[in-house]
């Protein structure tokens, strides 16, 4: 595969992928597998998520971020390394800095209802913890929390197909999964001299997860950093979901594919004090996953790249990292 330099991010049709024509098919794993192994970034569309469940959403989190610090703090978990509910402003940092990001976030995990009681994960997720000043927080979110993780389980499908693994290789990996969505408030700076000088709405970084899908920011500023080291900016239609390769996936293909370092900059010091929205779906397999790299990656020219480990423990090592965890 010869190497390809993205001006911009690969925009693709999951009903390619899931119509049922398997030239269509064919053509969406081979797309899709080029941009994974070139910038790891594409745009999709008709990944089932309406534009009403995203504005629904939208509203909700405005909602809840504009509550009083003291309010939204009620709902912060730190002996949980903040896996659940409430993160508030500069707590997160990007690994291997110290300055916090600008920014406050909200965490929505698996639906413990709806996890069989026979299955032992059941036992390893906090509960999630619903905001009571904005009741419908809770039913949209969790409609769009299972709705992203159908369009991330048939992505899955498609990358196993490319690395030539079963179809249906990441299902029962993901099956209940450690999954989070984020909904982030890059919050208004009315005085940009007050905050460090190399504070950011966040910092370079790759994700830790297989992958992620994001729903489209209220803004610009996400970038994407290119082979040859330009940073380009992703824009995505608003019908369109960007998702991206996580530290595990690259983990487990043994750097086959691209966990491409990303940030969100800083708009123009007159617009700081503007408001920025942003909804990312983490997608993670249950922690009992094995990330050691799949034989079929590591040759002569590919020597594997990383020790093994589960989904678990790297997890607690970058939470620890990035400053969720002590």
């Amino acid at each position: 595969m010869s190497e390809i330099l993205y001006n911009e991010i690969p925009s693709l049709d999951l009903a390619d992928f899931t119509s049922g024509d398997a030239a269509k098919k064919a053509a969406f794993v081979n797309k899709l597998g080029d941009a994974y192994q070139n910038i790891g970034f594409v745009a999709i569309k008709n990944h089932g998520l309406s534009q009403e469940l995203q504005d629904k959403l939208y509203a909700a989190i405005q909602q809840f971020f504009a509550l009083e610090d003291e309010v939204k703090t009620k709902y912060e978990k730190p002996e949980i390394g903040y896996q659940r509910g409430y993160t508030g402003k500069g707590k997160e940092h990007a690994k291997g800095r110290n300055t916090g990001d600008l920014k406050e976030f909200y965490h929505v995990g698996q639906d413990l209802s709806l996890i069989p009681d026979t299955d032992p994960i059941k036992k390893e997720y906090p509960a999630n913890v619903w905001p009571s000043e904005v009741p419908e927080f809770q039913e949209v979110a969790l409609e769009v929390y299972n709705t992203i993780e159908n369009a991330g389980k048939a992505m899955l499908r498609a990358i196993a197909l490319h690395l030539e693994l079963d179809e249906e290789y990441f299902e029962d990996k993901v099956a209940y999964g450690n999954s989070i969505l984020r909904p982030i408030h890059y919050f208004p700076i009315q005085n940009p001299e007050e905050v460090p000088e190399d504070a950011v709405r966040a910092a370079e970084h790759g994700d830790i997860n297989l992958i992620t899908l994001l729903m489209g920011a209220s803004a610009d500023g996400l970038q994407v950093l290119r082979k040859d080291g330009k940073w380009i900016p992703i824009t995505a239609l608003p019908d369109q979901l960007v998702v991206n390769v996580g530290d595990m996936l690259e983990r487990h293909t043994n750097k086959k594919l691209k966990s491409t370092i990303h940030r969100v900059v800083n708009p123009p010091r007159e617009k700081m004090n503007s408001s920025r929205y942003s909804i990312p779906f983490f997608m993670h397999p249950r922690a009992e996953m094995d990330l050691t790299c799949l034989a079929d990656c590591v040759d002569e020219q590919h020597p594997k790249a990383f020790d093994d480990a589960t989904a678990g423990e790297f997890l607690e090592e970058r939470l620890r990292e990035l400053g969720l965890r002590k």
